[in-house]
């Protein structure tokens, strides 16, 4: 698994997020991005590679990960606006616990925001309504800081390793 970071430079997400997966793909394999199809919950994938990949973007970074399994990541900045009422709708009794308890309440949000946005790209359904039923913990060691922001990466093989929330 790679991931892979770049500044948007006056580029939409999706321009800097496609140059980034072309990038990968190509130091990863030697060859030239693959067609990309869209699956019917709306995950982009590759239609004749066994690679799996994932891109999310900020105002200002794009990131993009590529993997051998299916794969998914989100990112959010550090110093985006943020509702921390929001913390009521979106998480279940567990993460609430663990926000309440939580020093950087914003930092808190937002970890758990990142690994419920990656969960539902991993699954390929996206977000439907509040995202209340996962048990993701603040000390998650697949969130990390980087380029100013919080990453979360997931990958089919932590279900398989660790259990996860939904059946992917």
């Amino acid at each position: 698994m790679i991931l892979g970071c770049r500044p948007l430079e006056g580029l939409t997400g999706h321009e800097a997020g496609r140059r980034l997966l072309e990038s990968l793909y190509r130091t990863q394999t030697g060859e030239a991005l693959p067609a990309v199809a869209i699956a019917p919950g709306g995950k982009p994938y590759f239609e004749n590679s066994p690679w799996h990949f994932s891109i999310s973007h900020t105002r200002r970074r794009v990131f993009c990960v590529l993997a051998r399994e299916n794969v998914a990541v989100d990112a959010e900045e550090l110093d985006r606006p943020i509702n921390l009422r929001l913390a009521e709708k979106i998480l279940s009794p567990g993460e609430k616990r663990q926000f309440d308890d939580a020093p950087d309440k914003r930092r808190a949000l937002l970890t758990f925001w990142v690994l419920k946005e990656a969960e539902a790209k991993l699954s390929g359904l996206g977000l439907r309504g509040y995202p209340k039923d996962t048990s993701f913990s603040l000390e998650d060691p697949r969130v990390t800081e980087r380029e100013g922001c919080l990453v979360a990466v997931l990958s089919a093989g932590d279900y398989e390793t660790q259990g996860g929330t939904h059946a992917v």
